[in-house]
């Protein structure tokens, strides 16, 4: 059960104008033996968040009249088997990305979402650390969302994992936790939510470098949106993004979409990644399928890409249960694999594979939101 708190004790030195609002402390603590195999070396680790990301954070909002509110969302992710928490990027660029020295600990940082807004009739102006817009696509359209072995090749490779050209297109951005998944120093807008069943965002952040006439001066800015229409079963959505780097600026356009038939969920995605001398194109179809107490997941992505010699490419199966014993308590376990060809070497749960080998992947967790 959420917990509202009318004054948490955390924040209880910001006095009684804390009091006006009431503040939800929320989390999950999520964990999974993983197990990774590939060519050259197997991998076995005790792993946070294979199904969903551990976290914990604070929100709060106040009713300001007239229909307006104002509202703050703090939230951290963290490392469930070793306490730590999540580095973040403070400019949307490798640069920002500091995490702490081997064997040392990650200071609490709220990674994942550190915003504040304001909402009325005419929707939301959010400020601060958020989602990116086109990321949204990527994992509310994947049966396995965007963490553990059985997530898409696209994300597996945008973020830094793809060991073709040295990392996939948002390396340069700092990677899974820095630009592409979220950024820092944004303004964000939100459309109502009365559009009869349309809903959008448009996102413009910042790398805050100094302006100085140098190359890198833009470095970590950009502008993203996200468009899309929600009735019934039906769900889709298109979203398209930019950030400049003097090394080159790297673009994103995708789509996605879902189809409730009731007895199962039909998804189906498909994403372009481009920056100087390469693309990247990845897509996705899967389902999620009701069983009893549980969840079945299943999924089949594939990535091209241009970036080296002959067009690397790989293709990944995955499939998975959930099984819910409670409403905050679950059980997962999945199993994933990726064959690789044409030079290709992505590998699954940190194991290391050769090119035109293949990988697989096994979680098995337990997973409890609060």
């Amino acid at each position: 059960m959420k917990k509202s708190l009318i004054a948490l004790a955390v924040l209880a030195a910001a006095g009684a104008a804390s009091a006006q609002s009431s503040v939800t402390l929320f989390g999950v603590v999520d964990a999974a033996v993983t197990v990774g195999k590939g060519s050259i070396a197997d991998r076995t680790r005790l792993a946070s968040g294979s199904y969903q990301t551990s976290r914990i954070g604070f929100r709060g909002t106040e009713d300001l009249g007239g229909g307006m509110a104002a509202s703050f969302w703090l939230e951290a992710g963290l490392n469930t088997d070793d306490g730590t928490f999540a580095a973040t990027s403070t400019n949307n660029q490798a640069s920002g990305t500091v995490a702490a020295p081997a064997g040392s600990s990650q200071g609490l940082t709220f990674s994942r979402r550190s915003t504040v807004s304001l909402s009325g009739n005419w929707g939301e102006v959010r400020l601060g650390r958020d989602y990116n817009p086109q990321f949204w696509n990527l994992t509310v359209f994947d049966p396995f969302g965007s963490v553990g072995t059985g997530t898409s090749l696209t994300h597996i490779n945008a973020y830094g994992a793809n060991p073709i050209n040295g990392g996939g297109p948002y390396a340069r951005g700092g990677g899974v936790n820095g630009l592409g998944v979220r950024s820092s120093n944004s303004i964000g807008y939100f459309l109502p939510r009365n559009l009869g069943g349309f809903y959008g965002q448009g996102q413009y952040f910042m790398g805050e470098n100094l302006k100085n006439g140098a190359a890198t001066e833009d470095d970590g800015t950009g502008v993203g949106v996200r468009v899309g229409y929600a009735a019934g079963p039906f769900n889709v959505a298109v979203a398209y993004q930019t950030t400049e780097f003097a090394a080159g600026d790297v673009k994103t356009a995708n789509i996605g979409g879902q189809w409730d038939f009731g007895v199962a969920k039909l998804q189906a995605q498909y994403n372009r990644d481009r920056t100087v001398g390469q693309s990247y194109n990845s897509w996705l179809i899967g389902g999620l399928f009701p069983i009893g107490a549980g969840e079945i997941r299943a999924s089949y992505s594939q990535l091209t890409s241009d970036a080296v010699g002959a067009d690397p490419r790989a293709r990944k199966i995955a499939v998975g249960y959930v099984h819910n014993l409670s409403k905050r308590t679950a059980l997962y376990t999945t199993y994933a694999r990726v064959s690789n060809g044409n030079g290709q070497s992505i590998a699954l749960n940190a194991s290391t594979t050769a090119a035109n080998s293949s990988s697989s992947g096994f979680d098995f967790g337990v997973r409890h939101s609060f």
